[in-house]
């Protein structure tokens, strides 16, 4: 069954919280290195609005994690067997985009999974990776998919696979006419 939405939705507004404080940083410290207005990361901490992936994707950059190993530490531990109904799926309604973390990460492992859905039109942005040097195998299942990493734009058929290093930004865009859905592998450096 998975966590439900407003839970994992408090318990991520507690755990960037916290991590903002491990590292002794004010809200407008935070604001300035992610980019984010203060007044936006303070409503975020008190659960008053739910991140967009842009905004995690900026909150992930500055504290040097990535997006799933901050979704992994609100949820319990995962494990071996991660059935479908436990997998974590968060949506940002906003830009038409589903992730589900169907192998989420793990202390002892270097690798996860996830899949996305991207909604015809939707266009998100990454200013920059995580961690530098983040590698990713995108499997791309059903739809069109034009992703752009660093200056390099691909497009993607279904079962193209683009795998690359994460060093700058990224984009991903679905041209459409229909939902496009893919597979993330995601490997640690």
């Amino acid at each position: 069954m998975g966590m439900e939405p407003d839970l994992l939705e408090a318990r991520l507004a507690g755990r960037l919280a916290q991590l903002r404080l491990e590292r002794g940083w004010s809200l407008e410290e935070l604001a300035q290195r992610a980019g984010v207005s203060r007044s936006t990361l303070s409503r975020l901490e008190r659960g008053e609005i739910s991140p967009t992936a842009a905004l995690l994707g900026r909150l992930c950059a500055a504290h040097g994690r990535p997006m799933s190993r901050l979704l992994a530490e609100v949820e319990p531990e995962p494990p071996q067997l991660v059935p479908a109904g436990r997998q974590p799926v968060w949506r940002d309604r906003e830009t038409g985009f589903t992730r589900r973390s169907v192998s989420p990460p793990h202390p002892g492992l270097r690798g996860e999974v996830i899949e996305g859905v991207l909604e015809p039109g939707a266009d998100i942005a990454y200013d920059r990776p995580p961690v530098d040097g983040l590698e990713h195998h995108l499997w791309l299942l059903d739809g069109a998919l034009e992703l752009t990493v660093g200056d390099a734009r691909h497009a993607l058929r279904p079962g193209d696979c683009l795998r690359y290093r994460l060093w700058g930004a990224s984009r991903f865009v679905n041209p459409g006419p229909a939902a496009a859905r893919y597979a993330i592998l995601i490997v640690l450096p």
